[in-house]
């Protein structure tokens, strides 16, 4: 699985850097990925996922929709003919649309989500006078655009647009078998059919719910986009007539319904202390006297000028699963003194390693180093899960399910390893010896732990109580994620093993759920 997995992110990657990030086209549009997945065609439909656990909604009808028209009624019969009128000539341009969101509409805004954030991984350059602007979301056209959307920024952005994705569909599955109509392929059998048939009542349509939650969030999380993201919202509506899957009044009421869902996690996002995670002036200054304080070299930002800490706050932010309590439970024990013998021993280590020019190393290093413009570490799991996920050939319920259980855990990953890394504030192997030089740059936070390790392990537990028979795989890859990140002379071993901990205690959480959520 894992050529595979090399095989999408390295198209990924050279699309995006074509398109998007090292390499500008003229214009800086993004580039679209147009692998060839299967069509989805799912073994189970999960007929009952109406009665599945939500996350936000206090009821799968917490928000109405209206009761549909008849199939008999010449109303209905309208939209069939819209059908009709639209399969009488089709063009290759429509025929590609098709093609491209047939597979799953989940798998395709997950692909779009992780190219946004690709996108606006993008640290800001300094101001004349030394100083660095941070993004405004009040603002998000004026440099440096909003979002930079660096790894924790990521982790929240895919949790939040996975969950609600999860909920609007847990909404859509109970008023499909609340109004139970047919698909217009079962109401008139003259209609062409072009992508596989559902035995799943039509109204509202899948596919139009996962596009109305999505393109709010993502209107939220990446203001700069809202056009494209409209421009692929409209792609996917218009796919659903002309391959005969609905009818219009089908996608209206998921387009309705996924914006009532999507509003109740907006309002979420805006009090989750997300917002407040960048911390000031006398907060980072009050960090580094406090870990000063206690005997310890406080980490410190080796840019020229020094660049203030990386979301300092954000173990602060929301959980959808773990407590406070339960963050500060699982905060893994201090790492060894910096005038230890054992840190001297771990220094030693990453030095050997930073000299070791390997090129299996190399290759390690590069495959995992999710960097700027990229889809960060969190992206890079969720091109894994997609592609186990396609093999598994779930249905659309299902796919959000698991990603929403997935990103969650990532997400809860962020917090705790950002809280750990701000409560400890360790220096990084180059501060501690400048003559130690990293193989893919420095990140601007402190070591202790390992953001790959906690965000690696998250996932390889989560993805193996999904598909068990694959646990060796996912765990020789987090394994090998976490390895890299002291190949590359980034982390010493202790950030990396106890980042490993830390992560598989946070993806219990989600595993936690998953055998609770009426999905099992």
């Amino acid at each position: 699985m894992k050529n595979n997995i090399k095989k999408i992110v390295f198209k990924s990657l050279l699309l995006l850097l074509v398109g998007l990030g090292l390499i500008h086209s003229c214009n800086d549009e993004i580039t679209e990925r147009n692998d060839q997945f299967p069509k989805l065609n799912p073994t189970n439909t999960d007929a009952l996922a109406g009665t599945w656990k939500p996350y936000l909604l206090t009821a799968p009808d917490e928000f109405s929709i209206d009761v549909p028209v008849a199939t008999n009624t010449p109303a209905y019969t309208r939209e069939i003919n819209e059908i009709k009128s639209f399969q009488v000539s089709i063009t290759d341009e429509q025929r590609n649309i098709i093609n491209y969101w047939s597979v799953g509409s989940i798998l395709r805004w997950n692909e779009i989500m992780r190219t946004l954030v690709a996108r606006h991984n993008r640290p800001p350059y300094q101001n004349e006078d030394g100083t660095y602007p941070a993004p405004s979301p009040a603002n998000p056209f004026a440099y440096p655009q909003f979002p930079f959307s660096n790894p924790p920024y990521a982790a929240r952005a895919y949790a939040y647009v996975s969950a609600a994705q999860y909920d609007a569909l847990i909404a859509a599955w109970h008023y499909k078998k609340l109004y139970n109509r047919a698909a217009p392929y079962t109401v008139d059998p003259t209609l062409q059919v072009l992508i596989p048939k559902s035995t799943l009542p039509s109204y509202p349509s899948e596919d139009a719910v996962v596009t109305g939650v999505t393109i709010e969030l993502l209107k939220l999380l990446f203001p700069t986009e809202i056009a494209y993201v409209n421009k692929k919202a409209e792609e996917e509506k218009l796919y659903r007539i002309i391959s005969g899957a609905n009818v219009r009044s089908d996608i209206d009421a998921g387009i309705i319904l996924g914006r009532k869902v999507a509003a109740k996690f907006i309002a979420r996002a805006s009090t989750d202390g997300a917002g407040a995670a960048i911390g000031t002036p006398a907060i980072w200054a009050q960090l580094e006297s406090q870990t000063a304080a206690k005997g310890e070299i406080p980490w410190k930002s080796l840019e020229k000028p020094a660049r203030p800490p990386m979301l300092p706050l954000f173990g602060k932010v929301k959980s959808f699963l773990m407590s406070e309590a339960d963050i500060v439970a699982n905060r893994p024990p201090a790492p060894p003194t910096t005038k230890s013998d054992a840190f001297a021993k771990e220094l030693a280590e990453i030095k050997k390693y930073s000299q070791d020019n390997s090129r299996k190393h190399l290759e390690i290093v590069s495959f995992w180093a999710d960097g700027v413009d990229t889809s960060t570490p969190p992206g890079h799991w969720n091109a894994i899960a997609a592609e186990s996920f396609v093999q598994q050939q779930y249905s659309e319920v299902r796919w959000a399910r698991n990603m929403a259980l997935l990103n969650i855990a990532m997400m809860d990953a962020a917090i705790s390893c950002w809280d750990a890394k701000y409560t400890y504030f360790n220096p990084r192997p180059c501060q501690m010896d400048p003559s130690i030089k990293t193989t893919t740059g420095v990140p601007n936070f402190p070591a202790y732990v390992s953001g790959h390790s906690t965000f690696s392990a998250a996932a390889c537990a989560v993805l193996s109580h999904f598909i068990p028979a694959k646990k060796d795989e996912y765990e020789a890859m987090a394994t090998e994620a976490s390895n890299s990140r002291m190949y590359g002379a980034i982390h010493y071993r202790s950030d990396c093993e106890k980042g490993l901990e830390l992560g598989k205690k946070v993806g219990g959480f989600a595993v936690a759920r998953a055998v609770t959520d009426g999905a099992e």
